[in-house]
């Protein structure tokens, strides 16, 4: 899945203090094999070079919840 800046996402890396956390997509880099990485701002702090497999859309994860 591929996401845009502003997205709303849930990031995934247990080797990451935000696991798990909402987070939003600041920035959005190409890598020169045509993948993307993102960088993701939380309320504490931001992860750079996030991969996609790493990410779920906030929505998604919210009605996981419920």
């Amino acid at each position: 899945m591929e996401f845009e800046e502003d997205d709303s996402v849930v990031l995934h890396d247990k080797h990451s203090e935000f696991d798990g956390e909402t987070g939003t997509i600041t920035q959005v880099v190409e890598t020169m094999f045509g993948d993307a990485t993102y960088t993701v701002s939380f309320e504490d702090g931001q992860e750079v070079g996030i991969s996609a497999d790493q990410l779920d859309p906030a929505d998604e994860a919210d009605d996981d919840e419920e």
